[in-house]
């Protein structure tokens, strides 16, 4: 999954306080999510230059997009 392109290892995934998730299932799920939408972009941002977009815009509204993500429930 990882092509190795610096960058795309998926994170140490953390609970709120801070402390590692252990649970080898939500880890998969986590990991799978992450490479998804690393593709889901590098397909994105492909397919924009290609068309003529200048990289930097197309970065900079990927940047806006996940700044723009909020939870739709409320935390415990």
């Amino acid at each position: 999954m990882n092509d190795g392109t610096p960058g795309t290892k998926p994170p140490v995934w953390r609970a709120a306080d801070g402390s590692p998730i252990s649970c080898l299932e939500k880890i998969k799920v986590l990991n799978e999510n992450f490479e998804e939408l690393h593709q889901m972009c590098q397909d994105a941002l492909e397919d924009a230059v290609l068309m003529g977009c200048p990289e930097d815009q197309v970065k900079g509204a990927l940047h806006a997009l996940i700044d723009s993500l909020a939870t739709t429930f409320k935390k415990p």
